[in-house]
């Protein structure tokens, strides 16, 4: 049986991410106001009736929470698996919209993409084939970065995910832990998956190379090819309805587009002629020049609306 303190705790943990998210990109939504009232019925509203907010709850200074992290909403029926095998140019060009096409259009949901007829694995036949991929990745040596890493990352999240953020490459305190997406870009990365109204365990987060590039620089174009087997083995294997691809490294790998992230980010693309994928800003450009802020919202909510997800509504 849960613990429903426990529970509780993870629920102010992500009311009060909402509410810095929400601060940073200027959003209208839940919780904009910091309103304490508010914020204990949008708990309440959201909890299990054995983790309800006790009436005696207060926030601390500031109009915050003690943190905690809510559970996601009820995910939306997952539609039949896709097949990631092979590039369909065909596929893409016509679901894709072209660069004439409005910012509106951009963010439309996409039209059904066609589907595997093959059966989805199960959770323990996922769990079976990354653990056996992320073995292989850990005594992989087919690049120089093996030689200089402390140790790979491979990924962190949900193998059922139905959603999947790519970045580049592990930075040094990825190195040092193993998991990706753990500093401070990490930080940030989780308070916009929890503003989407998901738990950061929820979802699926890689990186395109696995071994920390030196200096963290771009990965080189042999580094690259060299990991890039293994996210196409992990993205067969969990088969997202959608990824995000964080940054323009993540987007060359995933469909070998070379453009800007500035002229690509807010526009659907097609990885393998099934996947769509959303390309965005990195969270590490979000620290470097937090008005962008707002343009990685207005991306994340196209994913959610292809996701057939909403943002919780004020009582």
């Amino acid at each position: 049986m849960s613990d429903p303190r426990a529970e509780l705790l993870d629920l102010v943990e992500s009311a009060r991410a909402l509410v810095e998210w929400y601060e940073e990109t200027g959003s209208d939504g839940v919780l904009s106001d910091k309103s304490a009232t508010e914020a204990l019925a949008l708990l309440d509203r959201r909890a299990s009736p054995a983790a309800r907010a006790p009436k005696g709850l207060q926030p601390i200074s500031g109009g915050t929470f003690q943190g905690i992290r809510a559970p996601a909403q009820p995910r939306p029926q997952v539609a039949a698996p896709v097949s990631v095998e092979g590039p369909t140019h065909a596929a893409e060009a016509a679901i894709v919209p072209s660069a004439a096409h409005t910012k509106a259009s951009s963010h439309a949901v996409l039209a059904p993409l066609a589907t595997s007829t093959e059966a989805a694995l199960g959770e323990p036949e996922r769990r079976t084939r990354l653990a056996v991929t992320s073995d292989e990745v850990r005594g992989c040596t087919k690049c120089d970065l093996s030689a200089t890493r402390t140790q790979t990352v491979f990924a962190r999240g949900n193998p059922m995910a139905e959603l999947v953020f790519v970045g580049e490459g592990p930075g040094a305190d990825e190195d040092r832990l193993g998991e990706p997406f753990v500093g401070k870009a990490g930080q940030l990365l989780d308070k916009m998956i929890v503003a989407m109204g998901y738990a950061p365990a929820d979802v699926y987060i890689c990186n395109v190379v696995k071994c920390r590039p030196p200096d963290n620089r771009k990965p080189e174009p042999n580094e690259m090819a060299s990991c890039m087997p293994y996210l196409h083995e992990q993205l067969s294997v969990i088969r997202p309805r959608a990824i995000v691809a964080l940054g323009a490294t993540a987007v060359q790998g995933l469909i070998g587009a070379a453009e800007g992230i500035t002229r690509m980010r807010g526009t659907w693309k097609i990885y393998r002629g099934s996947i769509p994928v959303m390309p965005t800003f990195h969270p590490a450009y979000l620290l470097r020049d937090p008005t962008k802020k707002a343009d990685v919202w207005s991306d994340l909510q196209a994913v959610m609306k292809q996701l057939g997800r909403t943002l919780p509504k004020r009582s």
